[in-house]
């Protein structure tokens, strides 16, 4: 673990975290917080994915999408107008509308070859972000000037790495860089999650085994083929299972660094509350 004690959290010139756990759970709270303070780096791997690793591709999509309109095509191919994603930290929804859900066009979804693929590509673009992060870290302190970093992953972090592995490459070189923070749900929280994901689902990034588990199986159950599919009907059916499945999966990658509860971030406000909290975490841990 990058920090040995809580003495040596506390005493400790330069702090580099990175938070990981479901979304919805306080991890934007969290960075947000500490950004704000003029003393943390706020390094969004979603963020990252969208402008760097998929801005190609989310943006040629959206062109795809306006060529079909003849007014807008004449404008885009003789170079009068440009379109591009306008991601922020608190907006990153051009990365999950390029995602998009599985089955019926007609009710906005896609070929499941086509699904996979995308899901493929941010698996890739997740990864190679995450790989970014020691660079990220090094570069808010010498460029930037922040004596501190925080590395704000996404949901689906758990699904690419194999924390049972002490050899996993990807959960060493990210120990190495920051201390992993979990952020620990209950069962209410995880009934909260389902209840708001119910009511506004959208699109997720699956780990390809579970994906192909869950899409068999929601065709089997509701005697469907692929083009009957009612999308936000498939993803509100797999989010709960998708959420079973991430818990042993965080749970695992816990064993790297420390452990926080959800009520514990919400209460936080300051970056003293946070110190302490991590100072706490270290010491059970």
């Amino acid at each position: 673990m990058l920090y040995k004690d809580a003495n040596a959290w506390r005493a400790a010139p330069q702090k580099r975290v990175m938070v990981y756990g479901m979304s919805g759970l306080g991890k934007t709270h969290m960075s947000s917080l500490l950004r704000d303070t003029g003393q943390w780096f706020h390094y969004s791997i979603d963020y990252r994915i969208g402008t760097r690793y998929m801005g190609e591709f989310i943006a040629d999509n959206a062109k795809a999408e306006a060529m079909k309109v003849p007014f807008l095509r004449d404008l885009l191919m003789s170079d009068s107008i440009y379109i591009g994603s306008n991601i922020t930290f608190e907006n990153l929804t051009p990365v999950a509308t390029y995602l998009g859900k599985p089955g019926d066009p007609a009710r906005g979804g896609q070929n499941i070859d086509e699904y996979k693929r995308r899901q493929d590509q941010f698996r890739t673009a997740e990864i190679a972000a995450l790989n970014d992060t020691a660079y990220f870290a090094d570069r808010g302190e010498a460029l930037y000037g922040y004596p501190n970093f925080i590395c704000d992953t996404g949901g689906s972090i758990c699904e690419w790495v194999d924390a049972d592995d002490d050899a996993d490459v990807l959960m060493n070189t990210l120990s190495q860089t920051c201390l992993p923070v979990w952020i620990k749900s209950d069962d209410a929280h995880t009934a909260e999650l389902v209840s708001r994901f119910d009511k506004a689902p959208k699109p997720m990034a699956y780990q390809p085994a579970f994906l192909a588990r869950m899409w068999d199986k929601y065709l089997n159950e509701n005697n469907v083929s692929e083009g009957e599919v009612d999308p936000d009907s498939f993803i509100r059916w797999t989010y709960a299972k998708a959420l079973a499945h991430r818990q042993p999966r965080y749970a695992a990658m816990s064993r790297w660094g420390v452990t926080v509860t959800a009520d514990e971030v919400a209460q936080l406000k300051t970056t003293a509350d946070f110190d302490s909290l991590i100072e706490d975490a270290i010491a059970r841990a």
